[in-house]
């Protein structure tokens, strides 16, 4: 990689680590507002869907604005958002203040991905590199969300951990303004029409140039991978927002004293909030990265709709598997593992699926709307599976979560029927 390359990889890494951490601390804290406010988990799930929801909404509009006003800003201000945001969620009072500081935060964090990618895609002359390093990134914030908020937990109350989560975006924006790179490095001359012309012109500039764009993007292929990862947004909102509590419940049997290590660790003032469940949640998205890589080479060995049948098979046995599996230690562990590995597996097979059924010409418009339907109506999950613990149970969450990606399962195998 060249100065500019190392630039702008490292970034948008910061922007793309720092997103996932705080979309990832979300559950961790969903624990301790369950205890601290008189609401249901229907209520609580309802509050979280709505932030994660713009999360996802906001990325259609943002691809629009990174067009006009570049990435950099974008990227800044996102940052810049999501730090005011968590301040904010330290010191507004109750359920309302959560909304809201959530809601804000869904806003900015939505910027990021069409920002991010579009940066990368326009800047960077060894976009493979660059795209490894960004992805691992993500990985590593999600597993750093968790983590860092289950540890912050322990020594300190939950608005004191969510103000100190919110220095390191405070600090990337700052950063982020001195950074010097060229964000259309790679593309100045490179992207000409082979005749010696200029690239064909693909800027969404008017409503009837959107709706054009989109009537080509929306092929009945499209639709159907629309759909597709429709319902996985669901089945990975749906699982991940309420899995530390669930956990939680499931360890207590096992461990005894819901979850908090025994010794020494289970005596003085940290012992309430040491809940072994919240780094079982951890470890679970750590092995997601494993998951990521091998997701990422099966989509070189085989056809990428193929390799999404059988994942989103094994992950409607993982959701039937998963009450029965928690009576044991060693077949919870393996069943939580299995989860991370395999929901986070999907990612790279899902994003070649994308692109091969969309139209080269209006890329970055389909990535859009799969983001729209990934993380904003897949948000609809938290409410969902909120409203299936607190008038159902465990066993009905999972069970609707297995219906879920069954319909994601019918869609793929209706493509590689069609492929044949």
């Amino acid at each position: 990689m060249n100065r500019n390359d190392r630039a702008i990889t490292g970034f948008a890494m910061v922007g793309h680590g720092l997103v996932h951490t705080y979309e990832l601390a979300v559950p961790i804290l969903l624990t301790v507002w369950l205890v601290e406010f008189p609401v249901t988990s229907a209520t609580l799930g309802s509050v979280v869907a709505v932030g994660y929801g713009l999360f996802g909404v906001g990325a259609l509009p943002a691809g629009i604005l990174v067009d006009r006003f570049g990435s950099r800003v974008l990227v800044v201000g996102c940052t810049l958002g999501m730090g005011l945001s968590f301040l904010l969620l330290s010191v507004l009072p109750g359920v309302v203040g959560i909304a809201v500081a959530l809601a804000l935060w869904g806003v900015a964090a939505s910027v990021y991905h069409p920002a991010g990618l579009t940066l990368i895609s326009k800047g960077v002359e060894q976009r493979g590199a660059a795209f490894a390093y960004h992805g691992m990134a993500g990985n590593a914030g999600i597993v750093a969300g968790p983590f860092l908020t289950a540890v912050l937990l322990v020594v300190a109350d939950w608005r004191v951990a969510v103000a100190a989560l919110a220095v390191p975006a405070l600090v990337a924006a700052v950063a982020g303004l001195r950074v010097e790179f060229d964000e259309t490095a790679a593309v100045d001359g490179r992207d000409a029409a082979a005749d010696g012309g200029d690239a064909p012109e693909t800027d969404i500039g008017s409503i009837s140039e959107f709706l054009a764009a989109s009537r080509e993007v929306f092929t009945v292929g499209f639709l159907v991978v629309f759909a597709l990862v429709l319902c996985n947004g669901l089945y990975y909102r749906g699982t991940l927002t309420f899995l530390p509590g669930l956990l939680s419940d499931f360890l207590e049997p096992l461990v005894g004293t819901g979850g908090v290590a025994p010794g020494p660790l289970s005596e003085g003032p940290a012992a309430r909030e040491f809940d072994l469940s919240r780094y079982l949640y951890a470890g679970l998205l750590a092995v997601g990265i494993g998951g990521q890589y091998v997701g990422g080479r099966l989509t070189d060995a085989v056809a990428p709709e193929r390799g999404l049948a059988v994942l989103l098979g094994a992950l409607v046995a993982i959701a039937l598997l998963f009450v029965p599996a928690s009576g044991s230690l060693p077949a919870l562990l393996a069943v939580s593992v299995a989860l991370g590995f395999t929901l986070f597996g999907m990612q790279p097979l899902s994003q070649a699926t994308i692109a091969k059924y969309s139209p080269a010409e209006h890329r970055g418009l389909s990535f859009g709307y799969t983001y729209l339907a990934i993380f904003g109506i897949g948000a609809l999950g938290a409410s969902i599976t909120g409203a299936a613990l607190t008038y159902g149970s465990a066993r009905l969450l999972f069970a609707v979560l297995a219906g879920i990606e069954t319909v994601a399962l019918a869609l793929a195998l209706w493509l590689v029927v069609r492929g044949r």
